[in-house]
């Protein structure tokens, strides 16, 4: 079965066709910038493009940077402050006229990792945390998934948000190397274990593809493995997602 999903980030929003039976990307992956200011219309506008480029009349996945509650987004991390209080899944079903189902990105990308990726089969506590424009974390425990957790709106050693100081554009924004940057993913790894006391962190966004260059500052206890779906997590897990919801 073929699901359009599409990931819906704070500079760019990505879309693929995805067969949610084995995760597999069926098509090239299509990417929009992300419109400025990203008001529910505008991105919505965008919505209906990706819709309209792979020419989709199924359902559709989607994440957002932002807890979400029934289709309905609660709050706007990275993106326009308008979209607290939207009806997401209705807005853009009104655009497009097919079935949308709106997700956490976090959680849709820890979706996609335990189905498909470094999580599948795995019992337990398991904490999938991306690295991107901000921190987004997906948790599952024994196999459901506990949503909107946002680990990275913590506070953390003076910071009101850790993602303000741990986040991947972080690091490009104050000019940290790769190692500078994963002492902070370890400290910040410290401090969750000891929240949560996980049995597997899973560290996604683009930063998994750079594993070799930081992963070996980690010294947590707690096993940590880079994702394996990288990057496109988010796509699959929304479209996997969605097909169970419709």
């Amino acid at each position: 079965m073929a699901v359009l999903g599409i990931d819906i980030g704070g500079s760019g929003i990505k879309g693929n066709l995805v067969d949610v039976g084995t995760g597999e990307l069926l098509a090239e992956r299509h990417k929009i910038d992300t419109p400025q200011p990203s008001t529910p219309d505008a991105v919505a506008g965008v919505v209906a493009q990706m819709v309209e480029h792979f020419d989709h009349r199924g359902v559709v996945g989607c994440t957002f940077p932002a807890v979400v509650r029934r289709g309905v987004t609660l709050s706007a991390a990275n993106v326009d402050q308008a979209w607290i209080g939207t009806d997401a899944d209705a807005l853009f079903e009104r655009r497009t006229g097919l079935s949308f189902h709106m997700f956490n990105d976090a959680d849709a990308a820890a979706i996609a990792e335990m189905e498909f990726g470094a999580g599948r089969g795995r019992r337990g506590v398991v904490l999938v945390l991306t690295f991107g424009t901000g921190i987004g974390s997906g948790m599952f425990v024994d196999g459901v998934l506990v949503p909107n957790t946002e680990l990275g709106h913590l506070e953390f050693e003076g910071h009101s948000s850790v993602e303000h100081w741990a986040a991947a554009r972080v690091r490009r924004a104050e000019g940290l190397s790769w190692e500078q940057w994963g002492a902070r993913v370890d400290r910040f790894l410290a401090h969750v274990d000891r929240l949560f006391s996980p049995d597997l962190f899973i560290l996604g966004g683009g930063v998994s593809r750079k594993w070799e260059s930081w992963g070996h500052v980690i010294t947590t206890a707690v096993e940590t493995v880079p994702a394996q779906l990288e990057n496109e997590a988010g796509i699959v897990g929304a479209a996997v997602a969605a097909a169970r919801a419709d």
